[in-house]
């Protein structure tokens, strides 16, 4: 079969770009640690530019940004990139997609994990040149550990700043929280009436120290205890039969900004259990990509119109 194909020219080719170093930290026994992010970008013709050295067109347009911060108890993940396939569908619809590393609860203790984050959103603003990216535009999205720290760079407070890439903002425009455990402290307590060692929880190892430190300490780490009208907007997601994070969680916090005035939304997600397959259907990615439509892009970028319900 012979056929004429006249398709258009309205998507962009995404280039994977691996292992840009944003951050040099030292982990627990004072040794360097490199952290790199994977940047996944529609920024021109990657295969024409290796061949012929220039691309078909240039990619002159700036592309906001989401921070993809993966989860795992604050574990060390398999790698960086695990679960990035599940961030192609953002990178499809006209984000830049900075899958980054943070230190894990073996490298580093609270607040080492928030730290890095908010040092990659930074390094993403100051190198915004380079990556063709919107500075005025980013988010952050994380599912488990990873909506604890997308949910605390939500806050847009100045806490837990370090020096590196220090004249610019780390605060966001838009977050999304996978199920996070943004109150460490009413979980520490709750693995304590279980009968768990507080320095053997995923909690507990990401704090590090003993039991009273862990206590005193988790309710820094709570993002609840800081909601205030610095905010930005934020999407919550949470399965109706989480055995790990407690729906409540995600409830109390739901209230507590509701309470504060943050433009906030809970989607509770019926029939899924933490980080089940429900989390990666079309009806959740829609309402993933129409929040940050609304608030990562022009007006006439837009394309997503979901109307916000509490269960899905």
């Amino acid at each position: 079969m012979k056929q004429n194909l006249n398709p258009g020219k309205v998507r962009r080719q995404i280039n994977i770009i691996n292992d840009i170093v944003f951050s040099k930290v030292r982990d627990l026994e004072g040794n360097e640690v490199e952290l790199k992010m994977t940047l996944l970008v529609a920024n021109g013709n990657s295969e024409m530019r290796l061949v012929l050295g220039r691309d078909d067109e240039q990619c002159n347009l700036r592309q906001p940004v989401i921070v993809w911060i993966n989860g795992n108890g604050w574990r060390k993940v398999p790698s960086r990139t695990y679960q990035a396939a599940e961030s192609v569908y953002l990178a499809e619809h006209g984000y830049a997609v900075a899958v980054i590393d943070y230190r894990h609860s073996g490298l580093g203790v609270w607040p080492a994990c928030i730290e890095d984050v908010k040092t990659a959103i930074r390094f993403l603003r100051a190198n915004a040149d380079t990556y063709y990216l919107d500075v005025e535009h980013i988010g952050a999205i994380g599912r488990s550990a990873g909506g604890h720290l997308a949910s605390f760079c939500a806050l847009n407070d100045d806490q837990y700043r370090t020096a590196e890439w220090e004249s610019e903002s780390d605060h966001i425009q838009a977050a999304v929280d996978f199920y996070g455990p943004v109150d460490i402290y009413t979980l520490d307590m709750q693995n304590i009436l279980k009968g768990e060692d507080p320095r053997q929880t995923r909690e507990g190892l990401m704090i590090g120290g003993d039991a009273a430190y862990i206590a005193a300490t988790s309710r820094k780490a709570s993002p609840v205890n800081f909601i205030s009208d610095r905010m930005c907007p934020i999407s919550i997601f949470h399965g109706n039969l989480d055995p790990l994070v407690p729906l409540s969680q995600s409830e109390n916090f739901y209230e507590l900004l509701q309470k504060k005035g943050v433009e906030s939304d809970l989607y509770i997600v019926q029939g899924a259990g933490h980080g089940t397959r429900e989390f990666v259907q079309e009806e959740v990615r829609n309402r993933v990509l129409s929040f940050f439509d609304s608030h990562l892009k022009q007006p006439q970028e837009r394309k997503h119109n979901v109307k916000t319900q509490r269960s899905i």
